[in-house]
């Protein structure tokens, strides 16, 4: 690992720190990153808490786990971004082109308002279930068209298409008022009500997914070059793109099954890592990661005090951000060609 890399790694880890420990502060109750530091060493077993048990609560049961969960989310989202762009070789490529978040919408909403399951099955479920399924329609249209790249990213825009409109026609035509309303906010990104299972959960499919991707990482740069080179440097590429598109997919059912739809994350951040790390995957997927653990762990903060006691959607918050960022970098790209 270069010096570089070091230190935008360190750099970014203590950023990451900083950024939870101060945002877990932000919230009607007053809570100081003493008190934080103070639940979370007591929690772990590093000594006694001295706050009182409403006020740990706050901090460990509450806002911990949301706070948590956006970093996991963040970095999820900016790692399978990096990943889609290089290996389908499409700049606008992110963790929802593969029509996995349209899926995860259709299913969470068949739950909610058709009571598919019978009761069995929970939202998070459901959308899981939705993802994997428009997955599996874009691998079988994309491998029946040819498996290009080109192919995989039309079949993930009518995989898009065709589960947006099955989840706006069960919305308007079997929800009411309320069920509307908390479904829409769902879909446009959310983490209240995050735990302490989903955070754990989301955190181990992210370590598998980004090791295995960072096994890849010198497959990746080579992608870079085209397939037939790729091809000639000796890499399977049918069996990698396979193999990665499947970890990036299930990855981001498994976040958006948690906190839905969170847009621009997976955009925008690679292309700004990338101006500090370079193109090299071994630099830009762990720098990556942290860019995208620290940017939603702000962006929620925003969501949910900006209008305080009113929540706003933290996929609001991330695509008001994320346009102006993407156009200046669709900008710096064009000033460099």
């Amino acid at each position: 690992m270069s010096l570089r890399t070091s230190l935008l790694t360190g750099g970014g880890l203590a950023a990451l720190l900083a950024s939870v420990a101060v945002a877990v502060t932000f919230g009607p109750a007053d809570i100081s990153t003493g008190d934080v530091w103070a639940s979370v060493a007591a929690h772990l077993g590093l000594g006694e808490s001295t706050l009182a048990p409403l006020r740990d609560g706050i901090v460990w049961n509450l806002r911990m786990p949301r706070t948590l969960l956006a970093a996991v989310c963040g970095s999820g989202l900016a790692v399978c971004g990096a990943v889609m762009q290089s290996l389908l070789r499409n700049p606008l490529a992110d963790p929802f082109v593969l029509g996995v978040s349209s899926g995860a919408s259709t299913g969470a909403v068949a739950v909610v308002v058709l009571g598919v399951g019978g009761g069995a099955v929970s939202l998070s479920a459901g959308a899981f279930l939705g993802a994997l399924l428009s997955f599996a329609l874009v691998l079988l249209l994309s491998h029946t068209l040819g498996g290009s790249t080109d192919r995989v990213v039309l079949s993930g825009v009518a995989a898009m298409q065709l589960f947006s409109a099955l989840t706006s026609f069960i919305v308007l035509t079997s929800a009411d008022a309320e069920t509307t309303r908390g479904v829409l906010f769902w879909l446009l990104g959310s983490l209240t009500g995050a735990d302490w299972g989903q955070v754990l959960l989301c955190a181990v499919v992210l370590a598998v997914v980004l090791i295995v991707c960072l096994g890849y990482a010198r497959t990746l740069d080579a992608f870079a070059f085209g397939d037939e080179a790729a091809a000639g440097l000796g890499v399977r590429v049918a069996r990698t793109r396979l193999v990665l598109l499947c970890a990036t997919a299930l990855l981001t059912a498994v976040l958006v099954s948690c906190a839905g739809a969170i847009g621009f994350v997976g955009l925008v951040l690679p292309h700004a890592t990338r101006a500090l790390t370079g193109a090299g995957h071994a630099r830009l997927l762990p720098v990556t990661a942290l860019t995208g653990a620290v940017f939603l762990v702000w962006a929620d903060t925003l969501a949910r005090t900006v209008l305080d006691p009113q929540e706003v959607p933290v996929g609001v918050v991330t695509s008001l951000i994320g346009v102006p960022a993407f156009v200046a970098v669709l900008y710096r790209r064009r000033r460099r060609a």
